[in-house]
């Protein structure tokens, strides 16, 4: 016997976050960069130095460091 499904979807309006809870997780994603944004600041880094080879470690420390201070 097959088994029937329904279509119906829920559709659930979406919800406002309050503005100072967007700030805080404003803040907390600026104290805990995503590992994309330290690897585009690494690259942006990297490219200043005139892509010079051999410093990938000193950039994403950098970047890192810059990200988490809101730079």
């Amino acid at each position: 016997m097959a088994r029937t499904h329904s279509n119906k979807t829920s559709h659930t309006p979406p919800q406002q976050v309050p503005e100072s809870s967007a700030r805080n997780t404003a803040t907390a994603n600026r104290s805990h960069p995503t590992h994309e944004q330290i690897a585009r600041r690494a690259y942006e880094l990297f490219l200043a130095r005139g892509a010079n080879h051999g410093h990938h470690e000193d950039d994403w420390h950098q970047a890192e460091r810059e990200l988490k201070l809101g730079r």
